[in-house]
């Protein structure tokens, strides 16, 4: 299938976690993509899987950045990263906002829950969707994955006024079933009167939209 995609105007990657940076993904794309954008470290591993350096570009915390008209925040988040035990904290990990005249999308990134929601939804403005981190906690791992229901606090402090749960439908990392965290997202924004929508896997859908079908 990827013969048919289009060329890919811009790849953007929150930290070097394996889950979200796959050497064969990149391989496959790699000549289908025109840019990257990466939290800064993260560019050594693509430079070393053949992509031409100036075709990277490397974020700090709360740097900018225009791609044609859409403003391009990278905002902090709790948590760590590192592909082996020699090469932890060698890079950093973000989030991503995406805000044109019309619309602004923040993708929250992994984190654990911290006061840095409210310092995202102070400084750019209320979010019209975000895509909220939900997935891969327990107790040992609180610092770094959210509980769903801190999830749904983490979009409240920072101004969302439509949220998706991602992070939980790929990979089973951490101790709780597979539904789990779609269940108490749910459950927590409904007691909240929270819009959300929990579209079906590859389903296209507006950002206001919020209706869905129970499919897992």
């Amino acid at each position: 299938m990827l013969h048919q995609f289009l060329p890919i105007d811009l790849v953007m990657l929150s930290h070097d976690h394996y889950d979200h940076l796959d050497y064969d993904s990149i391989q496959r794309l790699k000549s289908k993509v025109k840019k990257y954008f990466v939290a800064l470290g993260v560019g050594r591993h693509l430079e070393k899987w053949g992509i031409a350096k100036k075709d990277i570009t490397e974020f700090d915390w709360w740097d900018e950045a225009f791609y044609d008209d859409i403003k391009i925040n990278f905002t902090p988040t709790r948590h760590f990263s590192g592909r082996g035990i020699t090469d932890r904290a060698k890079s950093i990990w973000s989030g991503w906002t995406f805000k044109t005249e019309t619309e602004n999308i923040w993708f929250s990134g992994d984190s654990g829950y911290g006061d840095h929601f409210k310092e995202i939804g102070k400084y750019l403005d209320p979010f019209d969707f975000a895509f909220m981190e939900c997935g891969q906690y327990n107790e040992n791992w609180h610092q770094i994955h959210m509980y769903p229901e801190e999830s749904i606090q983490a979009s409240i402090d920072a101004k969302v006024k439509n949220r998706m749960p991602v992070h939980w439908s790929g990979f089973a990392l951490s101790q709780h079933s597979w539904t789990d965290p779609v269940e108490r997202f749910s459950q927590k924004a409904t007691e909240e009167k929270l819009k959300y929508c929990v579209p079906k896997l590859g389903e296209i859908r507006l950002i206001d939209m919020t209706d869905y079908e129970k499919w897992w």
